[in-house]
């Protein structure tokens, strides 16, 4: 059982760190969106680099513990927990945003972006309602038919 309570926590622990640089690469793009400053757009450009690329291995740690976790509870569990599933789509949602986030640096770094600030400011708080819905469901586990 303690081996499980390690995957967990680091499941857990990756999943905060993943999250932290989720909420803030975002908040750079609003920065970045409202800025005509070339120095401004030049040190965000290698803030925003720097945060994805850190970021990116705490998501892959994540669901590799997360499917550790699926294997160690077994298939019967796993056919039978329908909240699960439903997590999984919230996380495979999760990994589609992130996936974005590339394309948007890629925009910024070719000075090519159109979005407004407010479509940042907005893009900035999709995952924290993934989130809400993901923490609800492993901690509630509901019984969903």
């Amino acid at each position: 059982m303690s081996s499980l309570l390690w995957i967990k926590a680091l499941h857990v622990a990756f999943m905060v760190a993943w999250f932290a640089g989720i909420f803030y690469l975002p908040r750079l793009f609003v920065y970045h969106a409202e800025s005509n400053n070339k120095d401004v757009h030049k040190q965000l450009k290698i803030m925003e680099r720097r945060l994805l690329f850190f970021v990116t291995p705490f998501a892959i740690l994540t669901l590799v513990f997360g499917l550790i976790l699926i294997y160690m509870m077994g298939s019967d569990w796993f056919i039978h927990s329908t909240w699960l599933h439903i997590k999984i789509a919230l996380v495979a949602l999760l990994f589609v945003y992130h996936g974005y986030c590339f394309k948007l640096l890629r925009d910024f770094k070719t000075d090519n972006n159109t979005r407004s600030g407010r479509f940042y400011r907005i893009f900035n708080e999709l995952p924290v309602f993934i989130l809400f819905a993901v923490i609800i469901l492993a901690i509630v586990k509901p019984v969903i038919y």
